[in-house]
């Protein structure tokens, strides 16, 4: 694997300053998502690694500002601070906070990315206030309005055209799929914090209470419910693997990685059925291992070749 200093020499970051910031948000996003992360070091090329991590600890520091266990009013003040401190870089081209001085870094070398910023900005405080969703429709609304707009952060980095209404749409999949697989492997966690992800409309049509769900009870209608959601899931990140036809052929194994785990996850999901209730599943170390290893050739040769 290539080395860490050896990635920021090859994105031509060479200040010490912004070496240690971009270093920092490596520590942040590597302590998230570990699989992702490594997906990331693994299979996209030296020089865009650390932008890829600059955007994404930028989208986990947002993300912890909104869910943080305190009073709404102070986590509305708490974002109304941290939008007003990127709005300022934006315009500035300068920060004094160790997670902007790399996202901004990001944005000069890659512009595409400066308008993703906005809009996920202006869809954050949808996740301010989120408690669950009365519908379907609910569910869908949430999607379009803060999950899409927070993967773009990453996703158009790997596009040459992001702007795209096939990408996009091919972006919306992959990102329906994985925030409907997150909302059932994350239920036990979810309903401590007095949140739900699958639709009350959904939890009626299978007879489930969300009483049902909490007390872990494993019955029919949980089963179908669980099940229901896992088949959505599974159906769009499968729709998702086009995704690899609007990113540079050097971007697809990342790509196709991403989604595969995502499935590996789903099975992990479905193999626990009812016992997700009381706690999340995790995708299968040695098949992980394996997809990671496989797109690794894969990259090497796409490496070669070109």
């Amino acid at each position: 694997m290539t080395s860490w200093d050896t990635m920021l020499d090859a994105a031509g970051i060479h200040d010490p300053q912004l070496r240690a910031d971009f270093t920092r948000g490596r520590v942040l996003v590597a302590g998230y998502r570990r699989q992702a992360y490594l997906a990331v070091r693994l299979l996209l090329p030296p020089a865009l690694v650390p932008h890829v991590v600059a955007a994404t600890a930028f989208m986990h520091h947002t993300d912890r500002l909104l869910d943080e266990a305190r009073p709404l009013a102070e986590r509305m003040a708490g974002h109304a601070e941290w939008e007003k401190q990127v709005r300022e870089g934006l315009a500035t081209g300068s920060a004094g906070h160790p997670i902007l001085r790399p996202l901004l870094h990001t944005a000069a070398q890659y512009p595409v990315l400066r308008g993703h910023i906005e809009d996920f900005l202006a869809a954050a405080p949808a996740d301010l206030s989120f408690k669950g969703f009365a519908t379907e429709e609910d569910y869908a609304h949430y999607v379009d309005s803060y999950s899409l707009p927070a993967f773009m952060l990453i996703a158009s980095l790997l596009a040459p055209d992001d702007r795209t209404d096939a990408f996009r749409e091919a972006c919306r999949s992959y990102i329906d799929g994985s925030q409907r697989l997150d909302f059932v492997n994350d239920l036990a966690e979810d309903l401590r914090d007095e949140r739900l992800g699958l639709s009350e409309e959904t939890l009626r049509e299978h007879g489930v209470a969300r009483t049902d769900l909490e007390d872990g009870r494993d019955t029919p209608g949980v089963r179908a419910l669980l099940a229901r959601h896992l088949g959505s899931a599974r159906e769009d990140l499968a729709a998702a693997r086009r995704m690899a036809g609007f990113v540079a052929p050097v971007h697809r194994p990342f790509v196709h990685a991403a989604v595969r785990i995502e499935l590996l996850t789903a099975d992990a999901v479905a193999a626990k059925g009812a016992g997700i209730l009381r706690g999340p599943a995790h995708p299968s170390v040695p098949a992980a291992l394996a997809v990671l290893v496989g797109e690794y050739r894969r990259t090497r040769r796409v490496r070669h070749a070109a």
